[in-house]
């Protein structure tokens, strides 16, 4: 089973089944709570085989996984965050090196660093009983997903402002060497000119220099890919 399989939101169904086919005492001890109803869904679905623990987790890891996906779908903010970063990352960076061979490790780590940078500066913030890396893992099964719909998301193209990032680290190289005074001073300019302009509104508790911070660590993991995948540009 790939783990684009093994998304949450495509398994609700089966785990809910999965439940109902419970001793009436242990569905009791499910529904004494948000948190135990969730633990309950994920062990019937690793049970009956829907599903199997993923990244090195436990089962029982696995259900406080399942537990934190439940508080970060419920977090409107988060999940729109993370659900744009997915379908910008499976558009702009595919799982494929410049030749067209799988390079899955790229995009992956891509995930895992602007995810952290969104974390780190503000942009995003983990719901209660979720950590940073819950929300990684939870990009990650998003974008491995999106990885699979037949080139839909290039129609879309939500992973413009990914290619308007990699402008700037083509624009202010050198012989392929990146410069990342001028890189970050042109991002920054970048971003007061839009929000100057009014093209760009940040909400009321994401400041200018998160977002500038934010979008310099995006810089840096665009060009980890680049240089994993061999790709020039974006």
């Amino acid at each position: 089973m790939t783990r684009a399989n093994c998304v949450w939101a495509g398994i609700c169904l089966s785990l809910l089944m999965a439940v109902g086919a419970q001793p009436a005492a242990a569905q009791f001890q499910c529904n004494r709570s948000q948190d135990q109803a969730v633990e309950c869904f994920v062990l019937n679905a690793v049970s009956t085989k829907l599903t199997s623990p993923r990244y090195g987790m436990s089962v029982s890891q696995f259900e406080t996984y399942g537990v934190a996906v439940s508080k970060i779908m419920q977090s409107n903010q988060t999940y729109l965050v993370l659900f744009s970063t997915a379908s910008a990352i499976g558009d702009a960076l595919p799982p494929t090196n410049s030749g067209g061979a799988a390079n899955l490790a790229a995009q992956d780590l891509a995930v895992q660093q602007i995810v952290q940078a969104a974390v780190t500066n503000g942009i995003v913030v983990a719901p209660a009983e979720t950590t940073a890396l819950h929300l990684q893992y939870f990009t990650l099964d998003m974008v491995n997903m999106m990885n699979s719909v037949g080139g839909m998301l290039q129609i879309m193209a939500p992973g413009t402002m990914l290619r308007v990032v990699d402008s700037y680290i083509v624009t202010g190289s050198v012989a392929g060497q990146p410069n990342w005074t001028t890189i970050n001073a042109s991002l920054s300019s970048a971003v007061t000119s839009l929000v100057t302009a009014g093209t760009l509104k940040l909400p009321a508790n994401i400041t200018f220099n998160q977002v500038s911070a934010y979008l310099q660590s995006v810089a840096q993991a665009i060009y980890s890919y680049k240089q994993s995948t061999g790709r020039l540009t974006l």
